[in-house]
């Protein structure tokens, strides 16, 4: 049976649109459309190549040559994409353990490729593959700690770096990112893949179409039962559940707020001004381990500052307002929130749905998949029916890494940039400031050192491929 409501309804946006909508349309066109996401601008004066000032260009790259460091689970899902994007070419992998430099290895030379030279010489041996290889391109999806003194290294050897998630977890290395991306002139990018999801991506492109009219809030987080994982004898359990025995603050902000931002155009027309943040007791992985090991096991006797729960507000220098929040300690279904809130209309994340004032039903949800056949993100127009062929969370890991190697090969800025690794990693120190302190605001740096104000922003914009 027909909803007369969802016709009527759909009709309207189609009229909606063509009336008021900003910014220029899209012209979608086979994978070739997957250029309608366009870079973002980096800082620093730009080369030639730049097509305006305050962008870091590099010359093109005809096959970026990629040095990777750090191939465990995620690592591996990187590998796996890169072999299949044209351009690529990686030729170096760096890991601790060898088996796992090993398996690259072989899922680089199954697909053709020559055999990358193994660096496994133990935790600082990516000092040995920067300096040695001639790399374009230095991937990392390490341990937290060692981001940044990889991407170091990597642009003082000569290549561009781009990083898993959070780039920094302090301030002073917000700004060494920062300082040496700009002394050396080279892209450092951290990868947040939830920029490229699908729902995040529609709710960006409803904003710049104007449907959503003045965006003024935002909601995310990231919400995720990670308690086995980081009890776990491998992987991630190595290592992350140290972080809640050292800092209470918001750990891991950028999944949630790296897709907000993007509509709020922070560095690029606004930015992050001040924080208030405060957590709630610590109990989680004290129970879980009373649960699930003996009396007398070590791993009982481990003590947690990180709060449960911890909530910041941040406050943009324009006024605007960003809820934020983080929560693995404790039983829940997974949820990023993801709410972008207009003067026009709102989209809301877990469950997605949308709302538009004059389009939508008064007083109702829209299901978000009754507006993907008009206002889905061009690049996901362009994937969605193969989608099941790109690895990674549903096909935003290879959307992220397809633009990083787009945007090199073709010499323009990428889609995120220094500046918004630094304000997006900044909030782990800001936020354990505020705890510290009950509350108390505590003011952003400016990375981008004013030029925030006249940074042009992200843009969807027509393309013919």
């Amino acid at each position: 049976m027909i909803d007369s409501g969802n016709v009527s309804r759909r009709l309207g946006r189609r009229e909606f649109i063509r009336e008021s909508a900003t910014g220029a349309g899209v012209v979608l066109g086979g994978l070739g459309a997957l250029s309608s996401l366009s870079c973002m601008p980096a800082g620093p004066a730009a080369p030639a190549a730049s097509q305006a000032p305050g962008f870091l260009a590099s010359p093109p790259i005809e096959e970026v040559r990629i040095g990777f460091v750090g191939v465990g689970e995620m690592g591996t899902v990187h590998v796996q994409n890169l072999v299949d994007i044209p351009g690529a070419r990686i030729t170096a992998v760096c890991d601790i353990r060898a088996e796992h430099a090993q398996r690259a290895s072989d899922i680089i030379t199954g697909k053709g490729f020559p055999k990358p030279t193994l660096y496994t010489r133990g935790e600082r041996d990516f000092e040995r593959m920067c300096a040695e290889e001639g790399l374009d391109l230095v991937y990392n999806a390490t341990p937290w700690e060692w981001h940044v003194p990889i991407a170091l290294a990597a642009m003082r050897n000569g290549s561009h770096t781009a990083s898993e998630v959070p780039f920094a977890m302090s301030i002073d290395d917000c700004w060494a990112l920062v300082e040496t991306a700009e002394s050396e002139r080279r892209h450092c990018v951290m990868m947040e893949n939830c920029n490229y999801d699908r729902p995040e991506m529609l709710a960006f492109h409803l904003v710049r179409r104007g449907l959503l009219g003045e965006v003024l809030h935002a909601e995310c987080g990231y919400l995720h039962d990670l308690r086995e994982i980081k009890f776990s004898e491998s992987g991630e359990g190595l290592w992350r559940r140290e972080w809640a025995r050292r800092i209470d603050g918001n750990l891991y902000p950028t999944h949630g707020l790296g897709p907000v931002a993007n509509c709020m155009d922070i560095n690029r027309g606004d930015r992050f001004h001040t924080i208030v943040s405060m957590s709630s007791p610590s109990r989680g992985l004290q129970d879980w381990a009373e649960t699930h090991y003996p009396g007398g096991h070590a791993k009982r006797s481990e003590t947690y500052v990180l709060g449960d729960v911890n909530t910041s507000m941040i406050r943009t220098a324009k006024g605007k307002t960003i809820y934020v929040s983080h929560d693995t300690n404790l039983p829940r279904p997974y949820s990023r929130i993801h709410m972008v809130q207009g003067t026009r209309g709102i989209v809301q994340g877990y469950p997605h749905r949308v709302y538009v004032e004059g389009m939508s039903e008064s007083h109702r949800w829209d299901e978000i998949t009754e507006w993907y056949d008009e206002y889905d993100h061009p690049m996901w127009t362009a994937i969605r029916e193969r989608s099941a062929e790109f690895g990674g969370h549903g096909g935003m890991d290879f959307l992220e890494d397809w633009r990083l190697i787009r945007c090199l090969r073709e010499g323009t800025p990428t889609d995120m940039n220094v500046y918004d690794a630094a304000a997006l990693s900044a909030v782990v120190e800001l936020s354990q400031r505020s705890v510290a302190n009950g509350g108390a605001p505590v003011e952003f740096p400016d990375f981008t050192r004013g030029r925030w104000e006249t940074n042009p922003r992200l843009e969807v914009f027509d393309f013919e491929g």
